[in-house]
């Protein structure tokens, strides 16, 4: 039973992580390479406090905020580039994270933070708050989408000069969806630094980053359903087959090659063209249409 537990609790802390970089990849179109440094934030801000003998709930808004406050920094800084130069900026935040990191034995260095505190709420107990989390955001992302920010959202990822013709802040809205989209990022790293009990440097570099990118892609960008589904399947993939952890860079490149050469949409679109497909069937009334 345990390790189903720590199964689930894994996939829950996927799904929330690939729900945050959805937010700003898939409903506002800002592609983001290196966003396995915001989980990295909220991880070592977690872990920080918890080594500090702050209780695990707290820590939780804690690496949020840190995590939002660095996404704030660099989507104010990334706000006038796009597509191509966007992904080249967040992926070189990525690295330039981890160098950080590495370099300063403030925060562990090369070795880490080990010995992070337990939740506190067992197992089962921990499960339950990352599949709740996990829910809540799933929720909210829907009703994001179907709000008036979702369609300002859906606007700018269509055409960000036509949105800002008709008089929209398309600044104004690209910096909240990166700002609630790595706050959430901060949120699964919390829950990342007491799940696993460790952080490091490798655990958030360029390999995460490109992870989490082929969970939002796989799943479709964009659709949240999609989206959940891809994440629990790929972050179980890795601890089931030993071929898939041992060349993760390997699988997850050829994985995103192969979804945007025959299925673009993703698995959402995959299913979407396959249903729409299926012919339906004319109810029998015996003739009699008059």
């Amino acid at each position: 039973m345990s390790y189903e537990i720590t199964l689930m609790t894994t996939m829950a802390i996927s799904v929330l992580f690939a729900l945050s970089l959805n937010f700003i990849t898939g409903f506002c179109g800002q592609i983001s390479l290196g966003h396995a440094a915001f989980l990295g934030a909220g991880a070592y801000t977690s872990a920080m406090l918890s080594k500090a003998d702050v209780p695990f709930l707290f820590t939780i808004p804690a690496a949020a905020i840190c995590a939002a406050m660095l996404g704030a920094i660099i989507g104010l800084a990334s706000l006038r580039v796009r597509h191509d130069f966007l992904a080249i900026t967040t992926m070189g935040v990525g690295f330039l994270f981890v160098g950080i990191i590495r370099q300063q034995d403030f925060f562990g260095g090369e070795i880490g933070i080990a010995g992070i505190p337990s939740s506190g709420f067992g197992k089962g107990g921990f499960m339950l708050i990352c599949i709740a989390l996990a829910l809540t955001f799933a929720a909210f992302s829907l009703y994001v989408r179907r709000s008036w920010m979702g369609f300002v959202f859906k606007s700018i990822a269509d055409n960000e000069d036509v949105t800002r013709v008709l008089g929209i802040d398309v600044s104004r809205y690209k910096l909240i969806a990166f700002i609630i989209g790595t706050g959430t990022a901060g949120v699964a790293g919390a829950l990342y630094a007491h799940h696993f009990r460790f952080v490091g440097p490798d655990s958030f570099g360029f390999v995460e980053s490109i992870s989490v990118l082929a969970m939002v892609i796989v799943g479709g960008i964009g659709s949240v359903w999609g989206v959940i589904f891809a994440a629990a399947l790929l972050s179980v993939l890795p601890m089931l087959v030993q071929f898939i952890d041992d060349y993760k860079l390997l699988f997850y490149s050829g994985l995103l090659f192969a979804m945007m050469r025959f299925s673009p949409d993703g698995i959402a679109g995959l299913c979407t063209r396959l249903f729409s497909s299926i012919p339906r069937r004319v109810p029998d009334n015996g003739g009699n249409n008059r």
